[in-house]
């Protein structure tokens, strides 16, 4: 009688926080008093002052647990850690889910889909109806690269810096339907827009049907011209494709803002929701032209919704994106970039004074935000790589690709200035033991 008491007990506690935007949202239980506080104290400060300001985003680091990790992660741009009150929102509803999988998945949590696209199209500036929740930036860009109709001989036009699964999708595409898929080679940084839009203007043909762009190149960090490219390209007929995998929820804008007909993004990046979480966005008027990447009864449909039959699916990681949600509003997406970007410069500045140290990423703000390349005279990429993790417990990417040759470091809100401080005293020590080839040790 006892153990049946406590599953009713724990069924309607459970049942009482199904829905990250209800009343009862764990964000609201264990973070809105003190966050309220922390908005009144910050009151006048605009976002750019308010990046510079240790005690605010001290109250920010805590809620994250990978702030206590030994290992620090200067990784964000590949995954982000979700902060604690996210975790403990997918474990709640991962707990219920196992009490009756197909009835608390398919009749309770499964409601609460509608509130979460809602939610995000408020973040997204969009409507609800042009939001379709899935997995990951790779799934949300592949449904639109493999379910638009070409013919053979149309052309698409992206480049080498795009992101490698994008990349093997339209090869794919080119390889089996016969395709021409046209890369454009970019030596970043870049600080000059039409530049950019140039490059891709001159290699549009009369067969070139799709431009397919990355918001934030994920190699170097460099800000695209997208709105540029968008309206170069309409003007002459070209639908345009944007990764925004490392843009949305970084960079404060609105979606339709960028004048694009399609973008993807991963919610497990700077949004910090949970691991394999992700978000499609389509213009209204074109969802109907796009085929379903998995099946669907009505593959022509109207309804946004046709791109998630993705059958049995995490109800408890969409629920922990509700919450990564009321973390990340809580923030505002003004101020998280601002401090993101003051916190790639406050190191890259500070790298630069190191002589041997190259930046591979422009610091200028409208060229980019939270990720820059890095490398040592005379060190190979993989070697610095594996130094900063192994001697300095320093997690970053090491990328040799095509023409990029650096470690890529990109911090989050989370990330301390004594955590940079301790990334930019391994670079010296490392500069300073490089012995640089034609050089004598002394003069080294």
């Amino acid at each position: 009688m006892k153990n049946s008491e406590n599953r009713r007990s724990f069924v309607k506690k459970a049942l009482a926080l199904t829905g990250a935007f209800s009343a009862t949202n764990l964000f609201d239980q264990l973070h809105a008093e003190e966050w309220r506080d922390m908005d009144a104290f910050c009151q006048g400060l605009s976002p750019v002052e308010l990046a510079e300001n240790e005690d605010y985003w001290s109250h920010i680091q805590r809620a994250y647990t990978a702030s206590s990790s030994p290992v620090l992660n200067l990784n964000n741009g590949g995954v982000s850690p979700s902060p604690l009150v996210v975790q403990q929102a997918v474990e709640r509803y991962n707990l219920l889910s196992n009490q009756a999988p197909s009835y608390y998945m398919w009749r309770i949590l499964d409601q609460g889909r509608e509130p979460l696209r809602d939610k995000l199209a408020l973040l997204a500036g969009c409507e609800a109806d042009e939001i379709a929740v899935n997995r990951n930036a790779t799934e949300a860009l592949n449904t639109v690269i493999f379910g638009l109709d070409l013919q053979r001989g149309d052309e698409v036009i992206g480049s080498y810096q795009d992101y490698p699964n994008m990349m093997q999708a339209w090869a794919q595409r080119a390889e089996r339907e016969g395709i021409i898929y046209k890369r454009l080679s970019f030596d970043f940084p870049i600080e000059d827009e039409d530049q950019i839009v140039f490059k891709f203007r001159e290699a549009i043909t009369s067969k070139t049907k799709i431009i397919h762009v990355t918001h934030v190149v994920n190699w170097v960090g460099q800000i695209m011209p997208v709105k540029k490219i968008c309206r170069m390209a309409h003007e002459r007929g070209i639908e345009v494709i944007v990764d925004g995998a490392h843009s949305f929820g970084l960079l404060d804008f609105r979606i339709p803002d960028l004048e694009a007909d399609y973008f993807g993004t991963s919610l497990h990046k700077y949004l910090s929701a949970p691991i394999g979480s992700g978000m499609l966005w389509i213009k209204r008027e074109k969802i109907s032209k796009v085929w379903p990447l998995l099946c669907n009864g009505n593959p022509r449909s109207s309804d946004i919704r046709k791109f998630e039959s993705l059958g049995t699916r995490s109800f408890p990681i969409e629920q922990g994106i509700g919450e990564a949600l009321n973390f990340h509003n809580s923030i505002g997406s003004k101020r998280k970039e601002e401090r993101v970007r003051f916190l790639k410069n406050y190191w890259a500045e500070k790298a630069l004074q190191i002589p041997g140290v190259k930046l591979h990423t422009s610091l200028k703000r409208e060229f980019s935000c939270a990720i820059a390349g890095v490398s040592v005279e005379g060190m190979k990429t993989a070697q610095l790589g594996n130094v900063l993790l192994n001697d300095y417990r320093i997690h970053t990417t090491s990328i040799v690709y095509h023409n990029i040759d650096c470690v890529r470091v990109s911090p989050h809100v989370y990330t301390s200035l004594a955590d940079l401080d301790r990334l930019v005293h391994a670079l010296g020590k490392i500069a300073e033991s490089v012995v640089v080839p034609g050089l004598s040790e002394k003069e080294s």
